[in-house]
């Protein structure tokens, strides 16, 4: 018999369904979503799921990517009707080892994490990534690897059969050279998804129009670039960024891709973000648990000195004491 699995030719002998079919290679079930045909299948329908010649298959798990309770002040982050103690979003891609995660997400005290879906190499399957994770952290799948709407969909649909719950963060990437989001396909995505009940943030190029309208399709956040993904480059967009705090009132604004540095976090949280995704920054920092830490602390010192304003910048010198000349005598 003959299959399509996770994109590939593949024979199979005898009669099989889709528990024996992992059974076989050594995949547990508990970690895998599967989807034949089109139809997403959870782990109590795998053994009586017949797989016929001519199927396909595809099966997926977390891959990183892309606790603490919440605090109960006046300024808690409230997104799609759940209270963050924690203004910084954790991805879990590019880390080292993995077992660093955990260590990562108690450090600093993160509420929301993010995790990415591919699929299961049968060659040498993996672990979970999401058993890394603190239970007490609300997943956010990501849907990295999309290249339009309806791949964004079904990833999104994949995310909430493995058990993650409805939050979601759109990412929509046609452009493999400067991994650049495609707002206008992250708009549809949102659109359906929204409709679907899904929570969703949707990782976007920084247009205020874009942004504007993905709100009113219902979008819980938006997500604007800071600099090109993983490139530690800072808060480059900053102008872009600042008009979109401005004039969508009541629409979080997460900063997401580019942050290198914990100052560049505080930047974003002193011109008004809501909260700031850290990915690469912590994963390949030469202590990823320490730098954890530090962006929390920063994220936390941004957010305060937005909230007791800024004085005005001056182009002439001002002095802080009086000018008098108490040693000499006045004309």
């Amino acid at each position: 018999m003959h299959v399509k699995l996770n994109g590939k030719d593949h024979s199979l002998e005898g009669v099989h369904t889709v528990a024996s079919l992992l059974a076989n290679a050594g995949v547990d079930a508990k970690t895998v979503v599967v989807e034949l045909n089109g139809t997403i299948l959870r782990e109590p329908e795998f053994a009586g799921a017949a797989i016929a010649e001519g199927d396909e298959v595809e099966v997926v798990h977390f891959v990183g990517g892309g606790s603490g309770a919440a605090a109960a002040n006046d300024d808690a982050l409230v997104i799609g009707g759940k209270r963050l103690g924690s203004r910084m979003f954790l991805g879990t891609g590019k880390f080292g080892n993995d077992a660093l995660i955990p260590c990562c997400v108690k450090a600093a005290g993160v509420d929301v994490v993010t995790v990415a879906m591919r699929r299961v190499d049968f060659g040498a399957p993996q672990g979970n990534i999401v058993q890394q994770i603190p239970k007490s952290c609300t997943l956010m799948p990501n849907t990295s690897g999309a290249r339009n709407a309806e791949e964004a969909i079904r990833i999104a649909r994949l995310g909430r059969a493995a058990g993650c719950g409805d939050w979601v963060k759109i990412e929509v990437v046609s452009d493999s050279a400067n991994l650049l989001p495609d707002n206008d396909e992250t708009l549809k995505a949102v659109d359906a998804l929204v409709r679907e009940g899904f929570t969703v943030l949707p990782y976007m190029l920084p247009d205020p129009y874009a942004a504007r309208r993905m709100a009113e399709a219902g979008a819980a956040a938006v997500m604007p670039l800071g600099a090109p993904i993983g490139t530690n480059r800072g808060f480059r967009t900053r102008e872009l960024v600042q008009i979109m705090i401005d004039e969508l009132e009541g629409v979080p604004i997460v900063v997401d891709a580019g942050i290198g540095k914990p100052s560049e976090a505080a930047e974003c949280m002193e011109a008004g973000a809501s909260a700031v995704l850290v990915n690469t920054a912590v994963a390949t920092a030469a202590d990823p648990v320490r730098m954890a830490a530090a962006f929390a602390k920063a994220i936390e010192a941004g957010r305060e000195a937005y909230l007791a304003g800024p004085g005005a910048v001056s182009g002439h010198a001002s002095a802080s004491s009086p000018l008098t000349g108490f040693l000499r005598k006045e004309a």
